[in-house]
């Protein structure tokens, strides 16, 4: 690539973590985010303020870049690829995320390149979900939907029906609801080279559908973690991913690894390579999508664990002596994005680095960030 100029759009706490990378690479990070106020813009070169959205923004963003990249995936697709046809550069392509924008899409297409997933369709009505999906089941908005909102884990006929009155059942993606023994996740880039790095396995724990913490590496045999890498190595291949993704799986009782999302970007499950890896997520795309070579993803300890720091009240607090008391742990680190508090809203996050010999600790680490966080 002849430059280094790389524009994000979004402009949320994973490009303002993509900003501290960028310096380093000696890359300029320049942002397309609706307001100035947004974390990235305090690390960005440049600002296009504007909604996610707006193509014709993107327009303007790209003529001081050299490739554009994501944030996040609530985007104009179609208006964008008129962008492609002008000589735009995006990472990953437009075509890349094509069939993982939309969940029913997704699914449709992992089923189709031979990745497992949960049993899934589209909605049709109540009586059809119970036939044949029974209960719980699990309903999801087909776009813009995360941490948990658009998500709904129904457990009878009459929380289904009451859900009907206030959503279209038709316009939803139904899947069975499995019975998981634990959730994983693994970040895995790839580059125009087809270079391909893979991190650890990781454990993440999510409650209400928003992750709390994640334990990297994940307490799991090898062959677990070759089955999850194979699955990650297949779709990176088969999409020709150019960037970083997130992938989220479930771990069954009876050994069965399943795909439940992929994010096409630097994701929640990948915070601990800010400090626990020696090449981060965030450093990771950046290399990918301007054609450096990909970077060393072993961790630099024995193991790592990182706490989401959620927002529990209403509040302009930057909640620094709660902060301060979780540096106090040893060898932890935290990370504030500068928002303002409003219940569930992810305003920061805490990693641990731990050797092989502390990795029993770490549910107990995690308990005591979290009673000091919510106290």
């Amino acid at each position: 690539m002849k430059g280094k100029r790389v524009g994000v759009i979004g402009g949320g706490q994973l490009a303002w973590m993509m900003g501290s990378a960028a310096p380093s690479l000696n890359i300029k990070l320049l942002v397309q985010t609706p307001s100035q106020d947004d974390p990235a813009v305090s690390r960005a070169s440049g600002l296009v303020q504007a909604a996610i959205d707006d193509a014709e923004a993107t327009a303007k963003l790209a003529t001081f870049c050299d490739v554009i990249t994501f944030e996040n995936e609530f985007i104009d697709l179609e208006a964008l690829q008129k962008l492609v046809q002008q000589g735009v550069c995006f990472r990953p392509s437009l075509d890349t995320l094509a069939p993982l924008l939309d969940k029913y899409h997704q699914r449709s297409y992992l089923k189709d390149i031979g990745v497992p997933v949960p049993k899934f369709n589209l909605g049709s009505s109540s009586e059809d979900i119970t036939s044949n999906f029974g209960f719980p089941v699990v309903l999801k908005a087909r776009r813009h939907g995360y941490d948990g909102q658009g998500t709904f884990i129904i457990k009878d006929a009459q929380a289904l029906n009451i859900l009907a009155q206030h959503v279209p059942i038709p316009e939803l993606l139904v899947e069975e609801f499995i019975p998981f023994e634990r959730e994983l996740g693994i970040i895995a880039a790839r580059n125009a080279s087809g270079e391909i790095a893979l991190y650890p396995v990781t454990e993440t724990y999510q409650q209400n559908q928003v992750c709390h913490w994640t334990i990297t590496p994940a307490d799991i045999d090898d062959q677990i973690a070759t089955k999850v890498k194979a699955i990650a190595r297949t779709i990176l291949e088969q999409l020709q991913v150019v960037g970083v993704l997130g992938i989220e799986f479930f771990l069954t009782a009876d050994r069965r690894v399943l795909v439940n999302e992929i994010a096409p970007r630097t994701h929640n499950s990948g915070h601990y390579t800010l400090d626990g890896c020696h090449t981060s997520q965030f450093a990771m795309q950046l290399r990918a999508v301007t054609d450096l070579p990909l970077g060393d993803t072993n961790l630099k300890s024995g193991g790592a664990l990182m706490v989401n720091l959620l927002g529990f009240e209403e509040s302009a607090s930057d909640y620094l002596e709660k902060r301060d008391r979780i540096l106090e742990i040893p060898h932890s680190f935290v990370h504030w994005y500068g928002k303002s508090s409003r219940p569930g809203r992810k305003l920061g996050h805490a990693t641990v680095l731990l050797d092989a010999e502390q990795m029993a600790q770490a549910p107990s680490i995690i308990k005591k960030i979290e009673s000091i966080w919510y106290k």
